[in-house]
């Protein structure tokens, strides 16, 4: 299903980029300026295509930016709600869901606040009030803030990890590339000069629609807090902290908001599996040490030395994260082997190479949903929070799982109760030892 790129004519003359694909329920997706290319986006954010296959999706570049007018640099906000009003024009719907992230979220809190009889749902997600709620004493800001007036390739080619925070590997490294193709460096700044004067703290009382405020617990800038300040102000809105700062699982989240029922059956949670997570200790400051070139070549080994233990234990790789690797299987006994192999197979490897790779494992067993080949839920979120709790050559379990090797030959070490980001109880961790 490929995207259909049109153009719509402002009612002062610009020329503005949209596009679409799916039937349904309309959804209009708004960007935030800088980041958004109509035609770019589809491939760069995949995250969004399953929302096609149960609504009419809409997307646009506002002016200035992607394949709108590029000579109309104006962000102010008037300008912006003229050029959503043309997409909605253009793309002759009546009602609509109005979805916006990050520094777009004011510019559709006042279009609902403006036409509250054309919005049926408001989701806002990563947002804000005023920009004083995430600029004001925030190394990141500043940091963004310092770079972005000064070199344009290494601000593009930093924001994604270093600013953002964003964990995949494959958006990382194209990223920059993408936002130098979506704006240039003036545009950019031009926007950010008027992002100073966006404030909807008098529009939230307005917003009559049912509202989702989703915000990522691991959002840099914004924070978190600057999320709950915005659903606090909004009647009747639900507030709800995410773990997808890459955006990969925000189709289910407004699928279940919006009650599509396009893929109900596929949210039953699966067969009971066992979930293991791995990650690459210290990745970061090997790829700045060795370079792209020279760090790609340790990643590779790293990536078949894991597929090939995982192949031998039978385990189902689900996906890899460029640094780490998640997979499920069956049984119980043959996850935990699969994690003791890969420890001894990097310990192998450690003894004759010069670039050691020290990995964590983390695992947990219960029934988690499977969508699209994918899984989710809460016992996808412990084993993930779990592995990172774990140090370089170290496996790391649950205690229902350490009693559901009861009777099995494996050695532990009880690490005692930790609190888990996102669980409100303590959880008692063991280690398995592999060593001799």
């Amino acid at each position: 299903m490929e995207p259909q790129i049109q153009y719509a004519t402002t009612k002062d003359g610009v020329s503005i980029a949209y596009a679409e694909a799916g039937d349904g329920s309309p959804i209009i997706r708004l960007g935030p300026p800088g980041v958004t290319h109509v035609q770019r986006d589809w491939a760069m954010w995949p995250g969004f295509q399953p929302l096609a296959r149960a609504f009419r999706l809409i997307w646009y570049d506002p002016r200035g930016t992607g394949l709108s007018d590029r000579d109309a640099v104006d962000f102010t906000m008037p300008s912006m709600i003229t050029d959503l009003e043309a997409v909605v024009e253009g793309a002759g719907v009546d009602s609509f869901t109005l979805l916006s992230f990050s520094d777009s979220v004011p510019i559709a809190v006042t279009y609902a606040a403006t036409f509250p009889e054309r919005v049926s749902h408001l989701i806002l997600v990563d947002g804000w009030i005023k920009r004083s709620d995430y600029a004001n004493d925030n190394p990141a800001f500043a940091a963004h803030l310092a770079l972005v007036e000064q070199d344009w390739t290494l601000y593009t080619e930093t924001v994604a990890r270093v600013l953002i925070g964003i964990d995949d590997q494959r958006l990382v490294e194209s990223f920059g590339e993408h936002m130098r193709a979506c704006v240039v460096q003036e545009a950019y700044r031009a926007f950010g000069r008027a992002l100073d004067d966006y404030d909807v703290s008098a529009l939230l009382p307005d917003i009559s629609m049912p509202t989702l405020v989703l915000h990522n617990d691991e959002s840099r800038f914004p924070p978190i807090r600057a999320g709950q300040k915005l659903a606090a102000g909004i009647p009747g809105s639900r507030f709800l902290a995410i773990d997808d700062i890459n955006l990969e699982r925000i189709a289910s989240r407004i699928e279940d908001f919006l009650g599509a029922g396009a893929r109900s059956s596929s949210k039953e949670p699966s067969a009971f599996a066992t979930v293991l997570f791995t990650d690459l200790v210290g990745h970061t400051e090997m790829m700045q040490r060795l370079g792209d070139d020279g760090g790609r070549d340790v990643l590779r080994e790293h990536e078949r030395i894991t597929r090939d233990i995982l192949k031998q234990h039978s385990g189902s790789e689900v996906k890899t994260m460029g640094d780490g690797f998640m997979a499920s299987f069956g049984s119980v006994t043959q996850a935990i082997d699969c994690a003791i192999s890969l420890q001894q197979a990097f310990a192998d490897h450690n003894a004759t190479s010069p670039e050691p790779l020290h990995v964590r494992v983390g695992l947990n067993a219960g029934e988690p949903i499977e969508e699209d080949g994918d899984l989710f839920g809460s016992t996808v979120i412990l084993a993930s929070r779990i592995a990172a709790k774990a140090g370089g050559g170290e496996i790391l379990i649950p205690e229902p799982l350490r009693h559901l090797l009861t009777g099995k030959s494996y050695v532990y070490a009880d690490r005692g109760e930790t609190m888990l980001k996102g669980f409100e109880d303590a959880v008692r961790l063991f280690e398995v030892r592999w060593r001799g």
